[in-house]
C-alpha cells in the first residue's frame, strides 16, 4: 500500500482513546491496538484528560487549608496513570501507542479530537462513582456528541446487568 493510498483512506486510521486507567479505559486500548493491527496499523492516541478537582475540595486535599491546590501533583499523578495504561498495553504491541495528557474536562476534549480522528474508543465507565451504570457519563456524551465514529467498550470481568423476569 502506497503512502497515497494510506492518506485516501485505505487503510490509514487514526484512533483516540479515552484512557483513566480504570479497567474499562484499558480494555478500551487494548481494543483499538487490536483493530488498528487488524487494519494494518494506525495512529494510536491513549488520552488521558486531567483537571483541578470542584475548588470546594480544595481545602481537603492542601496541606495548608486556606492554600491553593498544587496543581503539579496532580498532573504528576495523571502523567504516572497515564505512563502505566500506555506500558501495560503498548508494550505488548506491533502497534505504537502514543500517550497524551491534556488539561481539561474528558468529555469536552475527546469531543474536540474527534474532529481530528478516524475513530474514537472509550471504556463503559471509569473511576466515577456510579458504577451501577451501563454508560458513564462521559462515555454517554462522547457517543452522543462526537463528530466521528465511537466505539464503547466494557471490560470483560464486568458483571453483565441483571434482569428482572
Amino acid at each position: 500500500m502506497t503512502l497515497s493510498e494510506q492518506q485516501q483512506g485505505f487503510g490509514w486510521r487514526r484512533y483516540v482513546v479515552g484512557v483513566d486507567g480504570s479497567t474499562a479505559s484499558i480494555e478500551a486500548l487494548r481494543w483499538a491496538v487490536a483493530e488498528a493491527q487488524a487494519h494494518g496499523g494506525g495512529d494510536v492516541r491513549a488520552v488521558l484528560v486531567w483537571s483541578v478537582p470542584y475548588s470546594g475540595l480544595m481545602s481537603e486535599m492542601a496541606s495548608d487549608p486556606y492554600a491553593a491546590l498544587d496543581t503539579t501533583i496532580i498532573e504528576q499523578e495523571a502523567r504516572r496513570r497515564l505512563a502505566s495504561v500506555v506500558e501495560a498495553v503498548g508494550s505488548t504491541s506491533a502497534v505504537e501507542v502514543q500517550g497524551e495528557l491534556i488539561e481539561g474536562q474528558p468529555a469536552a476534549v475527546l469531543l474536540e479530537l474527534s474532529h481530528r480522528t478516524d475513530l474514537v474508543v472509550v471504556g463503559s465507565r471509569g473511576h466515577g462513582g456510579f458504577s451501577a451504570l451501563l454508560l458513564g457519563s462521559v462515555s454517554a456524551q462522547v457517543v452522543r456528541h462526537a463528530h466521528c465514529t465511537v466505539v464503547v467498550v466494557r471490560p470483560s470481568t464486568e458483571p453483565s446487568p441483571e434482569r428482572s423476569p
